[in-house]
């Protein structure tokens, strides 16, 4: 054990004994579970390091008595169980091991897949109650099958190589993956729209956000192919599971294999009663190989981060120094403001991001690598399963094929100092640019040509139309008969009578078919709404 003896490692929930040996190897293990709040807050200062998994709830109170904590582990994906804003505040690193159930979640969607084509759980428990229905079970082929994936991370790009060497013709939809990448793997790239129609099986491997919920309802399920079959071993509440159940009775779907559920245990769920569904009981990281491997992942990370080096797998933000904090914590506050209200804004699959900095914000140096990663966070924390942060954001960009850059200029638009936040989709390109005036004094400036003075947060529509008589008008009526009320208004042209720019600043979320019907004024050429 050598010098490094004297760190000492509390272990609080079961890992794998692999993890276990290889901090052993390094420092003093101790494997305590089950512990209280009260008894971890007793012990916990006597320790460098904290591992856990999903059962220890580690709150503020258990970090503010961590005395000698420098990394807090945990084996898995999810966070939610860790006070992160704490950890961050006492310079503790936190980190998971996000990477090490991608392999036992694409395989379990594998089987999930091949069971329901060919029904063999259905004729399993038929044989085990002494009947003999060859006929009852007629499956279906992957063979040749468009298999369509919604959400292409990790686990859909390694499901994906997987139904190609079945000769499985992929799909797949994910407005951050770069296209040139997928046709790399052998796969197209689509809209939504165009994958419902055509695949045969649909999985699902998206994070649950508002974008994503019930993502398949009642409409979306009418305009998928008749017979289809469909999985889910993501997260419930994707699928709108009534919308589901109606549509397997009405035999529009073939199946369904669900391995999450919109309450857990799902027992009240009526897709439980079809024989048509296939279920487990959420075991899309339960092997033996990912316990082992997230538990090697986190032991790892924690050594090196006790060595003095840096965790594979950060999710929490590093502190800003303290001279400098005062002065960048605005920008980056601004800067992830900006990227949230773009990535609503913007149409297509992100390619290219620049943040340019201008006037005094070009001074900090190297420190505007904080406020691009903020800026990062703000464009892709919505839309992935695995939270995107001050330290993750660049590698994640980096794995979608996403082209981050910075720049430098002088020019600052008249304003002592300047942040620009530049995307380029498939589609249409779309910038936004933001100054601080002072602590708490947050303006977005300019939206692509057009100057405006905004205030980033709230719910905002934002049109562009014609500078005619009227328009304004028609927004102010129609949302007001959606109950909506407008709390600010800022106009923006260039010139009277060509294309302007409208900032609404409202009191509550827009509905769906609100913005549909702003969209078809005359003179109006896009609405959009964000909330920021």
């Amino acid at each position: 054990m050598g010098f490094m003896v004297n760190y000492r490692v509390l272990v609080s929930d079961a890992l794998a004994e692999e993890g276990i040996a290889i901090l052993r190897e390094f420092c003093d293990v101790d494997v305590r579970t089950d512990l209280s709040e009260d008894e971890l807050v007793g012990i916990i200062g006597t320790y460098d390091a904290l591992l856990v998994r999903s059962g220890t709830q580690v709150t503020e109170r258990i970090i503010a008595a961590a005395d000698r904590m420098k990394f807090i582990g945990r084996a898995g994906a999810g966070v939610d169980n860790i006070d992160l804003d704490a950890a961050t505040r006492r310079g503790i690193i936190v980190a998971n091991a996000p990477a090490g159930n991608t392999l036992a979640a694409c395989e379990h969607t594998l089987a999930m897949m091949a069971s329901l084509a060919r029904n063999i759980p259905q004729a399993n428990a038929s044989l085990k109650r002494g009947e003999w229905k060859r006929s009852a079970f007629m499956g279906v082929e992957l063979n040749e099958k468009t298999l369509g994936i919604v959400g292409f991370g990790r686990i859909g790009q390694e499901l994906a190589k997987r139904a190609l060497a079945m000769d499985m013709r992929v799909i797949a939809y994910d407005p951050y993956i770069n296209s040139e990448r997928a046709k790399q793997l052998g796969v197209d790239v689509v809209t939504l729209p165009e994958l419902f129609p055509v695949a045969d099986f649909i999985t699902v491997h998206t994070p649950l956000v508002k974008e994503t919920r019930h993502m398949i309802n009642e409409k979306t399920i009418g305009t998928m192919k008749g017979g289809v079959r469909i999985i889910n071993c993501a997260r419930g509440g994707i699928i709108d599971e009534q919308a589901l159940y109606e549509a397997i009775k009405a035999g529009k779907v073939a199946g369904a294999a669900l391995d999450v559920f919109e309450e857990e245990p799902p027992h009240a769920s009526p897709l439980l009663t079809l024989d048509r569904v296939i279920v487990t009981p959420h075991l899309g990281a339960s092997t033996v190989e990912a316990q082992q491997n997230v538990a090697v992942s986190v032991a790892k990370q924690c050594i090196e981060v006790l060595k003095g080096g840096a965790a594979k797998f950060v999710v929490n933000a590093p502190m800003i120094p303290a001279d400098l904090q005062e002065r960048i914590e605005p920008y980056g506050t601004l800067a992830e403001k900006m990227g949230k209200l773009l990535i609503q804004l913007a149409e297509g699959r992100l390619q290219e991001i620049n943040i340019e900095y201008g006037g005094k914000a070009a001074d900090f140096g190297q420190n505007t690598k904080y406020i691009t990663r903020i800026a990062l966070k703000g464009l892709l924390d919505p839309i992935l399963q695995v939270p995107a942060n001050i330290v993750n954001a660049e590698f994640i960009a980096k794995e979608r094929g996403i082209k981050v850059s910075e720049s430098i200029t002088q020019e600052s638009l008249g304003f002592t100092n300047l942040v620009t936040i530049t995307v380029k989709t498939d589609t249409m390109t779309e910038t936004v640019s933001g100054n601080v005036s002072g602590p708490g004094k947050l303006r977005i400036v300019k939206i692509g040509d057009y100057m405006t003075d905004m205030t980033p947060g709230g719910h905002v529509v934002i049109s562009r139309h014609q500078d005619v008589p009227g328009v304004i008008g028609r927004f102010a009526t129609a949302l007001g008969r959606h109950n909506i009320n407008i709390a600010g208004m800022q106009v923006g042209r260039n010139r009277p009578g060509e294309v302007a720019i409208m900032v609404l600043n409202v009191d509550s979320e827009v509905p769906a078919d609100a913005m549909e019907e702003l969209r078809t004024f005359d003179g109006v050429f896009t609405a959009k709404y964000a909330h920021i």
